[in-house]
């Protein structure tokens, strides 16, 4: 097996396990020449293998030269041009396109220009891609028609694949940063958050399904739901965590890899310790701690600890980093709400169910009354609400007022602008 795209994980002996997320894939990837496979997207939190599993799709699909040609792309965290990235996504494509098809392993990751592809397309006869690579040209030049530049580059490997009655697999790694990164103005003020919607329809192409990929879960789910509906990509969740056994085997891998010894016992106590997580067994085999000493009880429990608390280690800095990059885009109330618990906290585990009743106050004003309930009550409320929220300032509040009679209108729009829940009944379920 060749490997024309550099795999994320090093040594590719170092991937081990995954036989069900790989016996998942290429039962889907069998049905490909019948046009039977619908688009899938595999969700799971940063460090779990997704990369990994993709990148050696490509390199094995690659390999077999056979009806399925791959096309690979990873979608940065960096701030990009629209016509820019059009132009990266074309000469990715056609690139890699115009490797499986000379076998030409260079071109997997040392992309053609537009003119060499454009070249290319005159030289065999592939009139698309000498076309395609012409419009690019120009119109970039021009500084004009980015949104026709974009459709062209998008487009390309649906209809390619349908113009000369192939099969293209369509990889998109950190498909969420489409929605992020990608900006309608050169100076990089106005991300365009529609561009997702981009494969609404390409999505449903039998010719050229889509394989997409994302670290940050709920994000990545509300871009599906949002811009290609819920239906069109099948999801497929990735644990992080290995099988016993394939934990106890990377061990091994990578302890041949890196040359640090270890004996059968301190190798099963890595794997438990590391609750068999390929990246937290990287760490800890890789770890620079100075006392680091993998063939005894303690010196893996003392190397596990400084992996875990130790802020310049490697899994801190990572784990750092992702918390940081999530707070980007769930920094609301509710998680203020949670880390301040934790922080305050910090000498035991919480379940989501706890963090959910610890950080959460239902706040009730009842009034049982056969007249409308005026604005007065209400503002009293309120700022018995205020005074409660200043005495317990990590707890969220969910206001709600009961009131048998009603509320008189200008009580309503109050409790609207303030957030205030309102009812005049209590139904039983």
């Amino acid at each position: 097996m060749q490997y024309p795209l550099p795999e994320i994980i090093g040594n590719p002996d170092l991937l081990v396990g995954r036989e069900k997320e790989f016996g998942i894939l290429d039962k889907w990837i069998s049905r490909m020449p019948d046009r039977l496979s619908k688009s899938r997207a595999i969700l799971a939190r940063r460090k779990s293998g997704k990369t990994a599993i993709v990148q050696r799709i490509f390199n094995r699909l690659w390999s077999e030269n056979g009806q399925i040609v791959p096309f690979y792309i990873n979608i940065r965290e960096r701030k990009i041009w629209l016509p820019d990235f059009a132009v990266t996504y074309y000469r990715t494509f056609a690139s890699q396109y115009i490797s499986f098809t000379e076998r030409d392993v260079s071109l997997a990751t040392n992309l053609l220009t537009l003119e060499q592809i454009r070249e290319y397309g005159l030289s065999r006869n592939l009139r698309q891609l000498a076309e395609d690579s012409d419009f690019l040209i120009r119109y970039h030049e021009k500084r004009s028609g980015f949104d026709m530049m974009w459709d062209t580059a998008s487009s390309a490997p649906s209809r390619y694949a349908q113009l000369y009655d192939q099969r293209i697999l369509v990889i998109m790694d950190e498909f969420q940063n489409t929605g992020e990164y990608i900006y309608m103005d050169e100076s990089h003020q106005y991300a365009d958050k529609s561009i997702p919607g981009t494969w609404h329809d390409l999505s449903e192409s039998k010719y050229a399904p889509i394989l997409v990929t994302g670290s940050y879960v709920g994000w990545l789910i509300n871009i599906i739901d949002t811009y290609l509906e819920a239906g069109r990509l099948k999801r497929t969740f990735l644990n992080p965590y290995l099988l016993p056994e394939d934990g106890l085997r990377a061990v091994y891998k990578y302890s041949e890899a890196i040359g640090e010894p270890v004996t059968n016992e301190s190798a099963v106590q890595i794997s438990r310790l590391c609750m068999s997580d390929p990246f937290f067994i990287s760490c800890v085999i890789q770890s620079d701690y100075e006392g680091k000493e993998l063939t005894t009880d303690e010196g893996v429990v003392n190397t596990v600890h400084h992996e875990i608390t130790d802020r310049e280690s490697e899994m801190s800095m990572t784990w750092g980093e992702y918390i940081e990059l999530s707070l980007r885009r769930i920094n609301t109330v509710n998680s203020k709400h949670i880390l301040l618990h934790l922080s305050k906290n910090p000498d035991r585990d919480w379940t989501p169910r706890e963090l959910s009743d610890c950080c959460r106050v239902l706040a009730v004003e009842v009034k049982k009354t056969k007249a409308p309930v005026g604005l007065t009550p209400v503002r009293d409320f309120l700022e018995k609400l205020g005074i409660y929220a200043a005495l317990h300032p990590g707890k969220q509040m969910l206001p709600a007022f009961f009131s048998t009679g009603g509320l008189t209108e200008e009580a309503r729009e109050f409790c609207e602008k303030n957030g205030i829940a309102t009812t005049q009944e209590i139904r039983v379920f």
